[in-house]
């Protein structure tokens, strides 16, 4: 089964290189089902190794000048302080048993469950908006939108461990007015930025880190993000994205077969 997960890293590493988003919702049911790690540890992993990958990302973008810095910070500022207040407070203050009547509900099932509907909404978006072919317009556009968006995003990401790329792009593209190519990069740079903060709010709450299959995991992402600087170009973006929208579809259907039946 780890064959299996280090394989699915490079998945994810290639989908977050190619389109700016959505290769980081893998994370957590790789940890989870194929490394055998509880779901409120796998979120926390998740934002490291997110983090770490998405910065290699962000670096290559931005050395191509491909990321507007001061655009993406706006929208990252409200994404950090929800993510981080989201995982140094609201997170540990969750019990792990947190209904034991009428019904046993457990944190773990709530995370899992939630995290399956956030990628069958990842799915959707992948399979019917072309995000390769929107059209820029932000400056039609309320910042109080843009903030709310990061918030959310960041609330999100706190909670399930999810980079969030896929609500991010279209945010940038659509409330911002940013071109496609620019979006991509100015994504993995905000990825970057609040999972990785993020996360200093678990270790704020005592996290226990596994550094071996961190690490392992982080190599074959990175692994995955350098492939896709060699065959994003060689690949219709639009294919991989509605590709990977299946492959999410799957894998959330899995998700809330397994959890709930």
């Amino acid at each position: 089964m780890e064959y299996i997960g280090y394989l699915a890293a490079i998945i994810m590493g290639v989908v977050l290189g190619a389109i700016g988003g959505g290769g980081s919702i893998l994370t957590v049911p790789i940890l989870v089902y194929l490394f055998g790690q509880d779901a409120s540890t796998a979120t926390g992993y998740s934002l490291l190794i997110v983090g770490l990958t998405a910065t290699y990302g962000a670096f290559s973008y931005y050395r191509q000048g491909l990321i507007e810095v001061k655009a993406a910070i706006t929208f990252a500022i409200p994404s950090i302080i929800a993510v981080y207040l989201t995982r140094a407070y609201l997170m540990p203050a969750i019990p792990d048993v947190i209904l034991t009547s009428p019904i046993i509900l457990e944190k773990n099932l709530v995370i899992m469950v939630s995290f399956a509907i956030l990628m069958l909404l990842s799915a959707y978006m992948m399979l019917t908006k072309d995000t390769s072919k929107m059209k820029s317009g932000g400056a039609k556009h309320s910042p109080v939108l843009i903030v709310l968006e990061g918030a959310v995003v960041g609330v999100a990401t706190g909670m399930l461990g999810a980079g969030g790329g896929f609500l991010i792009i279209p945010a940038l593209v659509l409330l911002m007015g940013m071109e496609m190519k620019k979006a991509v990069g100015a994504s993995l740079l905000i990825i970057s930025l609040k999972s990785l903060i993020g996360f200093t709010g678990d270790l704020q709450a005592g996290i226990s880190l596994d550094w071996l299959l961190v690490g392992k995991l982080i190599a074959f992402t990175i692994f995955g993000m350098w492939l896709a600087t060699k065959i994003a170009s060689k690949i219709e973006g639009k294919k991989l994205q509605k590709g990977f929208g299946v492959f999410t579809l799957v894998i959330a259907i899995f998700i809330l077969v397994k959890e709930l039946v």
